[in-house]
């Protein structure tokens, strides 16, 4: 009878394989890829949900950005994620991509206190999560390379190297040799907080569209210098850490005379140069609002702090662009100041800088374009930054139509 016994017993212990067999492989997250940032609370394979938080970075800013790859899938599994967190972490709609490329977001998540469930099914053996669509320097350099190839009055140059010795890559539009007037200047930058990532990708919209055949493009271009850096944070970018309130200040906090972060004094720099060089007519510091700004909007510098003229320049800039910039990210004319009731550090924001050392008739803003709504895609980011390059080409053609302003600050 012993071996009707071994052989029972074998095939029970190959039924009981069979199980584990068939769930497939166990579920691996990793994050160890520039941006990437989760720290795991819980990996429960029977369930296949994970708990996760945004990794912490001490010292680097508030813990909102969370980025992480998940291996192991069946296609059509469903998975739960759980992400916990104050409200900055916590987004209605996560974003996710099969390729790391195209993203789209989930189903609204089920809320609870400090924590945000979200239930998604792919179709995929490996996905992506993130906080947002990320946007990492090797989108930046992507972007400048090809605007340089595809238009001869684009230059790419390094704004500075960082204190973690990485490239800071921008990219400068010169219009043609003509007589006349001399060229407005403009400037634009995104992501001196690194985890709103929907600003550097608004950025990239602008760009594509400025290089475009569009001929309001062309017409931008051959009437301003227009310069371009994507990510201003750009080693908080690649750790994958928030930015915002880092030690010893946020970049959007150093804007002094004595600037600790080397892209803020290199940017202040420049920005000077190009207001001799120039006639200095814009300044935009691209950014993400608040988890409950649901339309995009404008920071403007205190207007008790503007001359009558300038009061009726940023007037101008917010009409066109509330005119352009029509959505489904819609500008309504929502405006809010940036001063001392503000913030105590409010002389040391970039745009406040930018109003008091070039000042004239240049106009500073900061636009906040939503991320915590269905709208806030990729694509949609990008049509923000096509439509902001409409309103800076109607602002600028306006100006042009007008007598010279006053020179007092060029």
């Amino acid at each position: 009878m012993r071996p009707v016994c071994v052989i029972l017993l074998g095939a029970a212990l190959l039924a009981s394989a069979v199980p584990a067999l068939a769930a497939g492989p166990p579920l691996v997250v990793s994050a160890d890829f520039p941006g990437g940032s989760v720290h795991v609370d819980e990996l429960d394979q029977e369930t296949r949900s994970i708990r996760f938080r945004p990794a912490d970075h001490p010292g680097r800013g508030w813990r909102c950005w969370w980025y992480f790859k998940v291996t192991g899938m069946e296609p059509g599994e469903t998975l739960a994620l759980t992400v916990s967190g104050d409200g900055f972490a916590l987004p209605d709609r996560a974003a996710f991509s099969l390729d790391d490329v195209a993203w789209e977001h989930t189903l609204p998540g089920k809320r609870e206190k400090r924590k945000v469930t979200y239930t998604v099914r792919l179709n995929g053996r490996e996905a992506w999560f993130a906080w947002g669509p990320p946007y990492l320097p090797c989108h930046a350099g992507e972007l400048i390379a090809r605007a340089e190839k595809a238009c001869p009055g684009a230059k790419a140059f390094d704004l500075c190297r960082t204190r973690q010795d990485r490239p800071v890559p921008a990219l400068r539009f010169s219009p043609p040799e003509a007589a006349g007037a001399r060229p407005f200047g403009v400037w634009v930058q995104a992501r001196q907080h690194a985890w709103e990532s929907g600003s550097s990708w608004v950025c990239h919209g602008l760009v594509e569209w400025l290089v475009s055949s569009d001929p309001r493009a062309k017409g931008l271009r051959q009437r301003a210098a227009v310069t371009f850096v994507p990510i201003m944070d750009i080693d908080n970018v690649a750790r994958g850490a928030g930015g915002k309130n880092q030690n010893p200040q946020d970049h959007n906090r150093d804007w002094t005379d004595r600037p600790h972060w080397r892209s803020v004094a290199a940017a202040q720099k420049l920005i000077k140069d190009i207001a001799v060089a120039t006639r200095f007519a814009l300044f935009v510091d691209l950014h993400n609002p608040g988890p409950r700004d649901r339309e995009p909007f404008f920071y403007t510098c205190p207007r008790n702090l503007l001359t009558p003229f300038q009061q009726t320049r940023l007037d101008a800039f917010l009409a066109v662009a509330r005119v352009e910039i029509t959505g489904p990210l819609t500008f309504t004319g929502r405006t809010r100041e940036s001063g001392a009731n503000y913030d105590k550090n409010w002389k040391a924001i970039s745009k406040n800088w930018v109003h008091e050392h070039v000042g004239g008739a240049a106009v500073a803003v900061t636009l906040e374009t939503s991320w915590n709504t269905p709208a806030s895609t990729q694509e949609n980011y990008r049509r923000v930054g096509r439509e902001l390059g409409l309103a800076i080409e109607r602002f600028l053609r306006r100006l042009a139509a007008k007598a010279r302003p006053p020179t007092r600050a060029f």
